[in-house]
């Protein structure tokens, strides 16, 4: 299983174990997201910082979207299928979505590939629903569940 995890806040007033750790897992910037393996290592780290980011589990076709629209190697250029062959032991991109879906790969198996997804802010009248808020109450921090899906798409 893997994580989406979108940085909400930015790092304004805060301590410098938590910016480090927000460094750690390539979130240097509001709206960036990137994709990490289901591991405890990985869930202390986003324990931490459960009041600047929002997470949660991420299905294949919202990874394979993510790739194909906001996916870029070094150099700035989108990623295709052809990167995907040359560049990793996966032939497409849906198949490398479904390796990382399941556990089985990560975006550094794809040499050049950019670990950040840069993303809009979320589009329709809710927005983030309040930044200073967790999730079960109507905001937007914290572990969100299957429900990151559909704030990924609001950001694309």
């Amino acid at each position: 299983m893997t994580y989406l995890v979108i940085r909400v806040r930015s790092d304004r007033g805060v301590t410098k174990k938590i910016k480090d750790t927000m460094s750690m897992l390539n979130l240097t910037k509001v709206n960036h997201a990137v994709l990490i393996p289901k591991t405890a290592p990985y869930e202390g780290m986003l324990q931490k910082v459960k009041d600047y980011v929002t997470w949660g589990e991420v299905e294949e076709a919202t990874i394979e979207s993510l790739i194909k629209e906001r996916g870029k190697m070094s150099g700035g250029r989108p990623i295709t299928d052809s990167d995907i062959k040359e560049f990793s032991s996966h032939s497409t991109i849906k198949s490398l979505s479904k390796a990382i879906a399941t556990g089985d790969a990560t975006t550094k198996d794809v040499e050049g590939m950019k670990p950040v997804f840069r993303l809009h802010p979320p589009r329709g009248s809710k927005g983030w629903g309040g930044i200073k808020r967790a999730y079960s109450v109507g905001g937007a921090l914290g572990f969100r569940g299957e429900g990151i899906g559909d704030l990924a798409a609001r950001m694309f």
